[in-house]
């Protein structure tokens, strides 16, 4: 079983920053998923929430916010951490190891993607990172556009446990996904896991942060826990 570190090592370190994807590295993870969003100015960063409110105390809409301004932001101190800032994906990649997993997380949650799906695979494509990255989004729109540009990028779908079960899984699923599924952990049962299993994905469950949990989901032979904290993780899966 393999540890991704959700949005980096987040338990101690602001999420989605330079930070946090060290602090995984530090902490033994596999690898780590991330969030990646257009902004105002066109950049890819890095970044979970569409506005700025929780993370920096600003009505800061990422969309239409350019990267100059974006990236004086604090996303630190209101979580409780040092200063910390909004990297681009261009920077997160330069300072992670060159065998080090990553799962990109498309996050867009209307119809138009501004351009970030093919934005997206074409910077993957530029750095030569097919082989260890794979793209994941609750939107299936997403998926389909990154199909259809980059069909040999590993794609896994996230099931939104908010949402109708059935749509997701039985008719987007099939469709969008190439590698793995992602799963909230809660959905994830020894029955689902083998089908999936059957149609040839890995299967990625979030967030996963207690100790019996993870070895639930181990023992239905669950590829991939994505983790608040990896450390702890680590500890637990190589003592039991």
């Amino acid at each position: 079983m393999r540890i991704l570190g959700h949005r980096g090592a987040s338990a101690d370190f602001p999420e989605n920053t330079l930070e946090a994807f060290e602090g995984a590295v530090a902490q033994r993870a596999d690898g780590v998923e991330l969030d990646v969003m257009v902004c105002g100015s066109g950049e890819l960063v890095v970044c979970h929430d569409e506005w700025l409110d929780r993370l920096a105390g600003r009505h800061w809409e990422v969309a239409t916010t350019p990267w100059r301004k974006l990236k004086q932001a604090d996303v630190g101190s209101l979580l409780g951490f040092p200063p910390a800032r909004i990297p681009l994906l261009a920077e997160v990649f330069d300072a992670l190891p060159k065998d080090f997993v990553v799962n990109v997380e498309l996050k867009c949650d209307t119809v138009d993607d501004r351009g970030l799906s093919v934005s997206v695979g074409a910077f993957l494509r530029a750095r030569g990172e097919f082989e260890r990255v794979f793209v994941s989004s609750f939107n299936p729109l997403c998926l389909v556009r990154l199909a259809r540009a980059f069909p040999e990028l590993k794609r896994g779908f996230l099931l939104d446990p908010d949402k109708a079960w059935w749509p997701q899984a039985s008719v987007w699923l099939p469709l969008v996904a190439k590698t793995s599924v992602h799963p909230h952990f809660s959905a994830c049962t020894p029955a689902r896991v083998n089908a999936w299993h059957e149609r040839g994905w890995q299967v990625a469950a979030w967030t996963v942060d207690d100790p019996d949990e993870a070895r639930s989901l181990r023992a239905m032979g669950v590829e991939w826990l994505i983790t608040n904290q990896p450390a702890a993780l680590r500890q637990v899966l190589s003592g039991a």
